[in-house]
């Protein structure tokens, strides 16, 4: 063999060379990762879930800014903007249009109604108008609507008086259910049955009940004097005074017997200026002089008198 032989014989042709990281023949593959893993068990391709989760991570990005942008308040500054916006449109509270008023100030609801922080009619509180407007003793109730384009529309249900309070010098006006109504001046209170003393309002239902289980006597009554949070004396327009007893039952049997009484004999218009009913089954009656008569008040006998005798006033 040549030495050239030689030479070509012992040179090795180099092999190919391996890529850094490549695996070697008949080695483990790598392990899939979890995400690969639920991406291929899902029967749809890789690029459409990704775009799926490309756009959850958009919808949830999106939600989360709103829910900044509510937090600071700029939707309800957007809805302000336009509502001020249909405003200078010409959708802006020009008119109030009250029904229903007799004795209330007109003014004070006009007040109500137009005292909000912008004229825009979108923007009008028609719930706190109402609310505000409840408020007032006059009002029982009132229904609060917007008329387009300019006008409040405001139709209101009024108390009726029904009586006149007085308590500590003070003059009130308020309704059936004693509710307060408006301070008067003494040369202006109307022909309605007077009350007085302290709580005698809230009594008010309660002394409606008791006259009229008397009808005959309701015109004849002036005032009625709560007395101690427990009982009724009333006063009538002829100057006489009724002690009632307590308790509304008793007290109104009591009323119902001395109307039978006062038809009978003519008590009031006579010469006693006071009669006491507190004790069961007696009427006392006082004449100006002092001089007073205990009688029965047994309806199946006429008032007979038991005795005559001058006794000192007692104070109430």
């Amino acid at each position: 063999m040549s030495r050239m032989d030689q030479r070509r014989t012992a040179q090795r042709r180099p092999g190919p060379q391996r890529k850094p990281g490549a695996r070697k023949p008949g080695g483990r593959k790598p392990r899939a990762g979890l995400l690969d893993r639920i991406i291929a068990s899902v029967p749809v391709s890789e690029a459409t879930l990704r775009r799926v989760f490309g756009w959850t991570f958009t919808l949830a990005a999106g939600g989360a800014a709103i829910g900044v942008a509510t937090f600071f308040g700029v939707p309800g500054m957007i809805g302000t903007a336009i509502a001020e916006g249909m405003g200078r449109a010409g959708l802006r509270v020009e008119q109030v249009e009250v029904t229903g008023l007799k004795r209330m100030d007109r003014m004070a609801v006009y007040s109500v109604a137009l005292d909000q922080q912008s004229r825009a009619m979108a923007l009008v509180d028609l719930d706190e108008v109402r609310e505000r407007l409840l408020r007032y003793g006059w009002i029982a109730d009132a229904r609060v609507s917007r008329r387009l384009p300019d006008t409040i529309v405001i139709d209101v249900v009024e108390r009726t008086p029904a009586a006149v309070w007085q308590n500590n010098g003070q003059l009130m006006l308020i309704d059936e259910g004693g509710t307060l109504l408006e301070p008067i001046r003494a040369d202006a209170v109307p022909h309605l049955p007077l009350l007085v003393g302290e709580g005698a309002n809230a009594q008010a239902p309660a002394f409606e009940r008791l006259i009229d289980a008397a009808p005959a006597l309701k015109p004849m009554v002036r005032a009625a004097t709560w007395v101690g949070g427990r009982r009724w004396d009333l006063q009538f327009v002829s100057g006489e005074t009724l002690l009632l007893p307590e308790e509304e039952p008793v007290a109104q049997a009591a009323l119902v017997k001395f109307a039978e009484l006062d038809g009978r004999d003519r008590l009031l218009g006579g010469p006693y200026v006071r009669f006491d009913l507190r004790i069961p089954k007696n009427l006392v009656m006082r004449k100006a002089s002092g001089l007073e008569r205990t009688t029965a008040v047994d309806p199946d006998a006429k008032v007979q008198a038991e005795a005559d005798k001058s006794l000192p006033r007692d104070a109430e």
